[in-house]
């Protein structure tokens, strides 16, 4: 009587358990869905059931060996609320939320199977080590452990990598990369790979894993502004300041450079057969590499032209030229029917308009660099040969187009004769050929032919007027009159002042 009472109570206490484990179980299933957002599925379900079947057999007590395997269920089956945890606040939370990094839902579930491998791997080591039947299941496991551990190494290590670059973000899509030989902007970002696309559109694939073992450099950031290098060789017998002074005008002038912070110039080595430079420049978007090397190492070769500096050959190559003088000759006569139309130099001779040319210097400019800026000192004037140049003037600090100039033209001569300052920014529009007469020069001319004074000074004087809205072939009022007699007499001073006659 006293037996079946007790197997009675036991019964009910069984079945007490069996329900209040299980709801329990539920009940902070759904406080954690409801109030922490925590995603519980069916396992977790499955995992209260059996929770609850375990707790009412260690309630009833039975003896036999399968509770054991209920109770590896219930820690197997566990892990679906660790991995519900992980994904809640490490993931969602943690990652996503407050750092705004997107875990890919590949990472995720890689993360759960390492989980639940690792309780497997603890189950059966730990709660089935006494079981002689498992000993050659454990054995076999371990060694295909080994197997898939060297398989999937790469794998891994990719995966590892992906993680850290999305983690620590060392770069973004839109940046500029230097990686290894490689340079390019990321177009995508994976978790095996990032592909970048080069100044030629060609895609490039890298690994994860050789990115981080390697070097990552980010043009990009933490601004677009970075600078870049490019060498050139000199001749010796070129003083290194004048040389830099020319790199760093050639790299002013061309298109697209920042010159806020301006371009450099240094002295990087002393070579085999020239001296080496290295021009430093500025720029915000690496998608204009190359069009800007390639405009700066143009505005180099004419600017060295001009200059009279010369990119040496090696030592090795023997370098034969043989100067023919057509073409010269042909650009002089040229030049000498420009200056014959140009009413300032009406007043020479063939001979005197000739000699004023021939210690004239040739000069290049290639396109987008300027002749002269405005604002700056000038003693000299040019005539344009072959080419355009574009004229403006800055008004408020806008540049104003207001004029071309072009094969045939003269202009700069106000600078010539009285030292003013330039009044515009000439600016080739194509590839110029010029000729520029300086002011020693035109002062060895006037010298020889003092009589030109006076004619010039009347032709600057009539200029002002023009200037001022008094027409050529208006007649002078008197006063008008008056007033050009003073403007020749001062240009004829300053002329003499200028020149030192």
């Amino acid at each position: 009587m006293f037996t079946e009472f007790f197997q009675g109570q036991r019964a009910l206490m069984t079945v007490a358990a069996f329900f209040a484990t299980y709801f329990a179980t539920l009940t902070i299933g759904r406080l954690l869905k409801r109030r922490a957002a925590v995603r519980l599925g069916v396992l977790f379900q499955l995992f209260a059931l059996t929770l609850a079947f375990y707790a009412a057999l260690r309630v009833f007590g039975v003896r036999a060996e399968w509770p054991n395997h209920v109770g590896a269920a219930v820690t197997l089956l566990s892990t679906a609320l660790i991995v519900a945890l992980i994904n809640r606040y490490v993931w969602d939370y943690y990652y996503e939320t407050r750092r705004q990094i997107t875990i890919p839902k590949l990472l995720r579930e890689f993360t759960a199977a390492v989980i639940f491998l690792v309780v497997l791997l603890l189950v059966l080591s730990i709660g089935y080590r006494a079981q002689t039947q498992l000993t050659g299941l454990l054995a076999g496991s371990g060694v295909v452990a080994i197997i898939l551990g060297f398989g999937m190494q790469n794998l891994l290590s990719t995966l590892i990598a992906g993680a850290e670059l999305q983690i620590g973000r060392p770069y973004k899509l839109g940046d500029w990369l230097q990686i290894g030989e490689h340079i390019g902007q990321v177009a995508e970002i994976n978790w095996a790979d990032t592909r970048l696309r080069t100044n030629d559109a060609v895609s490039i694939e890298i690994p994860n894993n050789k990115i981080v073992e390697g070097t990552i450099i980010n043009l990009s950031a933490p601004t677009p502004l970075h600078a870049m290098r490019l060498t050139v060789g000199a001749d010796y017998s070129v003083p290194p300041n004048r040389v830099k002074e020319a790199l760093r005008r050639a790299a002013i002038n061309a298109e697209n450079i920042v010159l806020d912070p301006p371009p450099k110039a240094y002295l990087k080595d002393f070579g085999d057969s020239a001296i080496v430079y290295e021009i430093k420049f500025w720029m915000t978007t690496h998608d204009g590499y190359n069009d800007l090397c390639d405009s700066i190492r143009t505005n180099i070769w004419y600017e060295f032209k001009r200059q009279n500096i010369n990119i040496p050959f090696p030592m090795r190559t023997l370098q034969v030229e043989r100067k023919g003088k057509p073409d010269g000759a042909e650009l002089q006569n040229r030049a000498v029917a420009i200056l014959r139309k140009e009413p300032l130099f009406q007043c020479l001779d063939d001979g005197q308009v000739s000699g004023l040319l021939k210690d004239a210097r040739h000069q290049q400019y290639a396109r987008g660099e300027a002749l002269i800026e405005q604002g700056a000192e000038g003693d000299s004037m040019f005539i344009m040969l072959r080419g355009s140049a574009q004229v403006s003037v800055a008004t408020n600090g806008t540049a104003v187009r207001v004029g071309v100039l072009r094969q045939g033209d003269c202009f700069g001569e106000m600078s010539l004769l009285t030292g003013e300052k330039r009044t515009a920014t000439i600016r080739a529009e194509k590839d110029c050929e010029v000729i520029e007469i300086s002011k020693g020069v035109m002062a060895d001319l006037l010298r020889n032919a003092p009589q030109c004074m006076n004619q010039l000074s009347e032709i600057l004087a009539k200029r002002k007027l023009e200037t001022e809205g008094v027409m050529k072939e208006a007649a002078l009022h008197p006063e008008q009159a008056t007033k050009q007699r003073e403007y020749t007499a001062s240009f004829l001073g300053r002329l003499r002042s200028f020149f030192e006659l």
